[in-house]
């Protein structure tokens, strides 16, 4: 409990201005659903199927279960430790290391830097299809405008992303529709989708999971939040939870149907992978979804830059990183100057460096990421037991499991380049 205390009550000004705890459950769903879900299935399918063709659901899955393992660890640990910075939290709380606390803290504010060019980027492919404008000037816009949102307030900046990600998910379901609708014989080929015990098919199916891996990107975005989530040691848990539980089922139906119904040498490869579905649906559904694809895109802009900025923040409220970087603006209670920088990075990094490997960038990052984490729990079970508040405690073998499963799938991609 000590360490705990430590971790929440660091010196800093006492005028300060505290971040708003107003994020319910509900908001912080779908605050995960949208960075999860915008980050990855509207952009990455394409990626996914050149890496393991009709296969690709499989990958997705693979992807689940490695991030599963680590979602529970986060679940017991945004218990022990709800405050913002949460994996650099977590490490330091672990190791005592400030020196890991900070490169951790920067490791996660770099994947959701790099995660942010990426989707940007495929934000910028669907507004190309509407708008004659080279890709680069439009992912600059979508930068700038979202980062002004991240800058308005939480409740207003996440308020807008809810809407953004019911949005998003009415798109998935309208991917579904009109995939089974265009060829209802998808239905009876699903079986194609079971892959041979052939070394080279699972070779690129394992290569393809470091890819799916970045479509679940975002669920661990809800331990960043936790000093403006209400009742923190019962909401957070539950959060990272249902988040990854929708996020699965989405992500396997709408990849089978598309891998299903899309030709391969059209989809391998595609910046704006969904919007084939709808290539013979009529214009004016292709429209539709072309208008939800840019929503989904941004809105995994927006949460992603939320979340760099809180970590920015919090490891200087920790006094990690130079304490200006913890002011929270009076008027819109949020970290301007924390915001201002990491969406200057997003705009730096989007015309730097091509789509995937931004996004197997962004994936080897959040594994390391997760391989401390699930270190950190494993020396906090052994050396510490959970504090009395704490509501969500899983098993030693749950870290244990997502350590090396991470680590797995990290020497996976690796060895693939």
């Amino acid at each position: 409990m000590a360490d705990r205390q430590e971790t929440e009550n660091v010196m800093i000004p006492q005028n300060r201005v505290d971040l708003a705890r107003k994020l319910t459950l509900p908001l912080l769903v779908l605050y995960g659903l949208g960075v999860t879900i915008g980050a990855g299935i509207y952009v990455l399918v394409g990626a996914t199927a050149a890496e393991a063709g009709i296969y690709a659901p499989i990958s997705f899955l693979i992807a689940a279960v490695v991030v599963a393992f680590t979602g529970f660890s986060y679940a017991e640990l945004s218990t022990r430790h709800p405050v913002s910075a949460g994996a650099a939290a977590y490490v330091h709380a672990s190791f005592k290391s400030p020196g890991l606390t900070l490169t951790v803290g920067l490791l996660v504010a770099a994947s959701g830097v790099v995660s942010s060019a990426a989707v940007s980027l495929g934000a910028a492919a669907y507004i190309g299809d509407i708008i004659a404008l080279p890709p680069t000037l439009l992912a600059a816009a979508v930068i700038l405008i979202i980062g002004a949102i991240a800058a308005w307030g939480i409740v207003e900046s996440v308020t807008v992303a809810a809407i953004f990600t019911l949005i998003e998910i009415g798109g998935l379901g309208l991917v579904i529709y009109y995939g089974i609708n265009a060829d209802p014989a998808i239905i009876s080929n699903s079986l194609q989708l079971l892959p041979p015990l052939e070394l080279s098919v699972w070779g690129g199916i394992m290569s393809a999971s470091l890819l799916a891996f970045f479509a679940f990107v975002g669920f661990e975005d809800i331990a960043n939040v936790a000093e403006e989530v209400v009742e923190p040691h019962k909401t957070l848990p539950r959060g990272i939870i249902l988040t990854l539980l929708i996020t699965t089922i989405l992500y396997f139906l709408v990849v089978s149907v598309v891998i299903l119904v899309v030709p391969m040498a059209e989809l391998a490869g595609s910046a704006a992978p969904l919007a084939f579905v709808f290539e013979n649906a009529g214009t004016a559904t292709s429209g539709i979804f072309h208008m939800i694809s840019i929503i989904a895109t941004t809105n995994g802009v927006l949460i992603q830059i939320i979340m760099a900025s809180r970590v920015i923040y919090g490891l200087a409220k920790q006094q990690n990183l130079p304490a200006f970087l913890a002011v929270v603006h009076p008027v819109t209670r949020t970290p301007l100057v924390a915001t201002g920088i990491i969406t200057a990075l997003v705009l730096m990094f989007a015309t730097l460096l091509p789509i995937a490997q931004l996004a197997e960038a962004t994936s080897s990052i959040v594994l390391i990421i997760f391989c401390l984490v699930n270190l950190a729990l494993i020396r906090l079970k052994k050396t510490e037991p959970a504090p009395s508040d704490s509501v969500f405690v899983v098993p030693f073998w749950v870290p244990v499991g997502g350590l090396l499963l991470s680590i797995t799938l990290l020497i996976t991609g690796f060895l693939a380049i």
